[in-house]
């Protein structure tokens, strides 16, 4: 099935909530509030791409609009990108009640609100000199945020969280009918590819959830050794799939990693559950017809 260019409606359509709505808590307790998004920049190299990248006034529907039709002229979308935790997946119990089941026997005695409440406060701390939370299996970083929430820094307590958030048991598909899109997805000539923050337990969890052969790529920060927003991700992701970042478009939960990262790559960027909130969606408007 050829491939759809996005209309200019649909684009409009999609645009305008980007564009307006407001911040939220993220999946992992995290707090996310919007900022002006970046300008498409060419990057030769890592460390020029991992440049802190300055605020901006936010541009409007048309202008956006305007700015890539400048770039690109009329763009045929021919790669999904798809973030992982938030927007594919999601933890099948909230993270609190996880860490305070399993610490009860390692005398863990802090409530799931102030589990959670500690939880944040130690994630939205800046995390070492590279400023990279998840290396290789991101050991280091998650044993720090499981005894700054819990008060634990119980070795074998560590490890059972740590273990089981790599298993089927803590995580389940988003969208119920994932398997069934992606798999029309690849019969139109998609390409796709998982563009994550996350350590290195993501390519043994995919195969646990039995999708990874779904994606042609995986692009993992810890391997990458770049994170959203960072677009030096992006731009791998697309290597891998042997795409331009522009023919390429990517669906996340978090505006200013997934959304702005993305675009600061030159990938387009929607929002999920505010610009799209199904796989089926997304097919159905620009490549399933």
């Amino acid at each position: 099935m050829a491939l759809m260019a996005t209309t200019r409606t649909q684009l409009s359509r999609l645009l305008s909530r980007t564009l307006t709505r407001p911040g939220f808590i993220a999946f992992n307790g995290s707090i996310r509030r919007p900022e002006a998004p970046p300008v498409h920049r060419n990057f030769s190299s890592s460390a020029a791409a991992a440049a802190v990248v300055p605020q901006r006034e936010p541009m409007g529907v048309k202008e956006y609009e305007d700015y890539r039709r400048s770039l690109y002229g009329d763009i045929t979308h021919k790669a999904l990108l798809v973030d992982a935790a938030g927007t594919l997946l999601a933890p099948s119990q909230p993270m609190a009640q996880i860490y305070r089941e399993i610490g009860e026997k390692y005398g863990v005695q802090y409530s799931e609100a102030e589990i959670l409440n500690r939880y944040r406060r130690a994630y939205a701390q800046p995390w070492g000199k590279s400023r990279l939370r998840y290396v290789n299996d991101g050991r280091p970083f998650w044993q720090y945020i499981v005894s700054s929430s819990t008060g634990c820094s119980d070795a074998q307590y560590f490890e059972e969280v740590y273990n089981y958030y790599t298993t089927d048991k803590a995580w389940h598909l988003c969208d119920p009918e994932a398997e069934k899109v992606f798999m029309a997805l690849r019969k139109a000539g998609v390409k796709l590819a998982v563009v994550s923050n996350f350590d290195t337990r993501l390519r043994p969890l995919l195969r646990a959830l039995n999708c990874e052969h779904w994606f042609d790529a995986v692009a993992v920060s810890a391997e990458v050794e770049a994170e959203k927003p960072n677009p030096t991700i992006f731009v791998k992701a697309c290597e891998l799939l042997g795409i331009k970042p522009e023919e390429a478009v990517h669906v996340g939960d978090d505006r200013r990693n997934d959304v702005w990262g993305a675009r600061d790559a030159g990938c387009d960027a929607w929002l999920w559950g505010s610009d799209v909130h199904s796989f089926k969606e997304i097919c159905d408007n620009f490549w399933c017809n």
